[in-house]
Parts: C-alpha cells; sequence; structure tokens
C-alpha cells in the first residue's frame, strides 16, 4: 500500500514535470513570430526530416529544456523525499534507505534519454518552420534572456504554487473539521486506534 503510494507520487510528479516542459515550449511558441511557409511534402525524403529532428534538438537546447529538467528532477526529489520518509515505519534503517533509492535513482537518470522522449511529441505538434521560427526567437536577446530566466521563474513559481497549495488544504480541512465535527472526533479516534499499545 505504502510502495503504491510512492510509485503514485512519482507519477504525480513525472505529470508536474512534464506539464512544465510543456508550459515553457507553450510561452516560448506564444512569444515567437514563426514563418507560415508550408511544411515541405513528406516526399522530400528522410534528409528533411533529420533536418526536422536535429533542430528540435537544437531548439530544446537554446531554450534551456536541460537545465529545466535538472531543475524539475530536483524538485521533484525535494517533494518526494518527505512522502517516502512518513510512507515507512520509523527506524533506523529508514534514512539510509531512503538515500540508497535516491542514489540508485540518479544512477539511472539519463538527462539525453528523457530529451529523446520530447522529440515525438514537438515532431507531431510543431511544423519544421515552426521550430526554425522558435529558435530564431531563442538566438534573440529577448529569447536568450527568456531561456536564461526560465529555470529561475518555474522554480519561484512552483514555491508560490506550493505555498498557495498548502494554504487552500489547511484551511479548507480547518473549515471541514469546524462544520462537521464528527468527523475530527473520528479522526481522533482512528489516531488512537493506531497508536502502539
Amino acid at each position: 500500500m505504502k510502495t503504491r503510494a510512492i510509485v503514485i507520487c512519482f507519477l504525480l510528479c513525472g505529470c508536474l514535470f512534464a506539464e512544465t516542459l510543456v508550459a515553457q515550449t507553450n510561452a516560448s511558441s506564444a512569444a515567437a513570430k514563426p514563418q507560415t511557409a508550408p511544411e515541405p511534402a513528406a516526399s522530400d525524403g528522410p534528409t528533411k526530416a533529420s533536418t526536422k529532428e536535429a533542430d528540435i534538438v537544437r531548439l530544446m537546447d537554446l531554450a534551456g529544456t536541460t537545465r529545466l529538467a535538472t531543475q524539475m528532477m530536483a524538485a521533484m526529489e525535494q517533494n518526494i523525499r518527505p512522502l517516502m520518509t512518513n510512507s515507512f515505519p520509523p527506524g533506523e534503517y529508514r534514512e539510509k534507505l531512503i538515500d540508497l533509492f535516491f542514489a540508485k535513482f540518479h544512477s539511472k537518470i539519463n538527462e539525453q534519454q528523457l530529451l529523446n522522449l520530447f522529440v515525438p511529441a514537438y515532431d507531431k505538434y510543431y511544423t519544421h518552420e515552426e521550430i526554425r521560427g522558435l529558435i530564431e526567437f531563442y538566438e534573440t536577446p529577448l529569447g536568450q534572456k527568456m531561456a536564461a530566466v526560465q529555470p529561475k521563474m518555474a522554480g519561484e513559481l512552483q514555491e508560490a504554487g506550493r505555498k498557495w497549495g498548502e494554504g487552500l488544504g489547511r484551511d479548507s480541512m480547518q473549515e471541514v473539521f469546524a462544520e462537521h465535527p464528527e468527523l475530527a472526533t473520528a479522526l481522533d479516534a482512528a489516531k488512537k486506534e493506531q497508536q502502539p499499545k
């Protein structure tokens, strides 16, 4: 049951991570002014497709996607560590287990593999000309500034969102208990039953 909770936490954090990268891409595409030339015909052969893929990789590099990915992975770990700590019963083993888990997790992270997961999505939703337009944008001073401040801004927004969500959660729970005191009583009774005797 607790292992399932940890897996769910990772899935949620992974979704948040992907959502942040998508938001970064959407923000950059709104700021850019890509040309509207038609996409080359499919009969142009594999050279065109591989050129588009290379341009997607270049765009992700210019947009700082790797930096943002690294930042989001660190934030994910910071959020998951306390959840894992609370998921395992107390004991001397717990901290070592969690440290070893994250060491193993870090050893498996390959940023290039992660970025390669995004290439098909960019390919699906953006034409080659749009990718080139985004590259042109990120080569401008404004685009370079956006790439530089995006990770900092994402971190600040993530922290602000976390605090906001915690406040909403706390206030909502207090209001529920105020409106339904029988639930607060039931919770206290459940806690007493779980305490070791």
